[in-house]
């Protein structure tokens, strides 16, 4: 059992949430992974790892509300646990001096940005982060990334800011304008991260992008998790999460992940049903039982 210590709503549908788990803390790297079970019943997810802090053994993770076990997961407060949480999995991304790198990030991918930036701080890159949203709601920890970053650029969807778009349509033109970039690194949804890597392909800039499809052990036993990456099959547990977007098939990412759709529908539905009270206790609280990360 892992306790809850800490709970926000950091935009809509996205929490952050942070963990006792002490072995976890000490062990973890910037690009790692959890597995976290709600419960007996849950299914095992696999969220980016947000943070850590070895001195006060936590780790945290951020998470976007949809379907069931991330509604599960959401509707627990402050002091409450979860079943299991095992960690950290997956290769650490490759940290090196590379020299001027792009940060691009979204939604719940704004988390394990975090310590990304600061381990290539750390390295003495030259990092330039763009946050991608629908809208200024969407945009969170802006003071957090400004403060790490040389360069913070926020792209918004729907045009109220003064870098319209999306983080894919940034990265063209920062590169269209002649600008010398080593690397990209992206979180964010499949969607986000194929489309920047599209961006990026005319400009032969190599493009890291975190995949964290379904899985069920962590440990590459099942084969759940296994993505085709130039022409080979690899799986995210283990091989990855990190691989390069401009090799990554991406229509049988999404195929595969869109196969237990229905399934996934019917599961929320039932548990919606089961568990009104505690939706209608989420909505009342404003999502929240606990202090603020910041």
């Amino acid at each position: 059992m892992y306790r809850i210590c800490e709970k926000e709503v950091l935009a809509p549908n996205i929490i952050h949430m942070r963990f006792e788990a002490p072995r976890i803390a000490e062990a973890a790297r910037p690009g790692q992974f959890l597995i976290i079970r709600v419960d007996e019943r849950g299914e095992r997810l696999p969220l980016s790892l947000a943070g850590w802090d070895p001195e006060n053994g936590t780790v945290d993770v951020v998470f976007y509300v949809l379907g069931t076990s991330t509604m599960k997961l959401a509707s627990l407060k402050v002091d409450e646990h979860v079943l299991n949480l095992a960690g950290p999995l997956g290769e650490p991304t490759e940290i090196s001096h590379f020299g001027r790198v792009v940060c691009a990030c979204g939604c719940f991918g704004i988390g394990p940005t975090i310590p990304l930036i600061k381990a290539l701080k750390e390295r003495g890159n030259h990092v330039v982060t763009v946050v991608e949203g629908r809208g200024r709601s969407f945009i969170f920890w802006e003071e957090i990334l400004r403060g790490m970053s040389d360069e913070l650029h926020i792209v918004l969807g729907d045009g109220s800011c003064s870098e319209p778009g999306w983080a894919n349509e940034f990265i063209s033109r920062y590169l269209s304008e002649g600008k010398s970039v080593d690397r990209i690194f992206v979180h964010g949804c499949p969607f986000m991260m194929m489309v920047v890597s599209d961006a990026s392909r005319p400009f032969g800039v190599k493009t890291v992008v975190s995949l964290t499809p379904l899985m069920v052990d962590g440990t590459g036993m099942c084969g759940a998790c296994r993505v085709e990456v130039g022409g080979e099959t690899r799986f995210a547990c283990v091989d990855g999460p990190d691989f390069d977007g401009h090799l990554v098939n991406w229509r049988m990412l999404t195929n595969r992940m869109r196969q237990m759709v229905d399934e996934e529908d019917l599961s929320q539905r039932l548990w919606e049903r089961r568990n009104w009270h505690r939706l209608v206790q989420i909505q009342t609280n404003g999502n929240t039982n606990g202090r603020c990360y910041r």
